[in-house]
């Protein structure tokens, strides 16, 4: 049986421990995943709220005084 990387002709210095590049990748690689799927999500809500709000009518513009506390 031959070795998987001779068979596929990698070097097996590409895939040997070489300064860290591919711990790196593990950490990087799921993260990038996780953040792709937040920003995929974050897109659909956007357009489910653009697509549900009233087109004939304009958002309502928000003042100083409706951001602050009221007493």
């Amino acid at each position: 049986m031959r070795n998987a990387l001779l068979a596929s002709g990698i070097p097996a210095a590409v895939v040997a421990h070489q300064g860290g590049w591919d711990e790196i990748l593990l950490v990087v690689g799921p993260m990038a995943v996780v953040a792709g799927l937040l920003w995929l999500a974050k897109r659909r809500l956007v357009r489910a709220e653009r697509a549900a709000a009233p087109t004939d009518q304009e958002p309502p513009n928000r003042t100083s005084d409706d951001l602050s506390p009221s007493a």
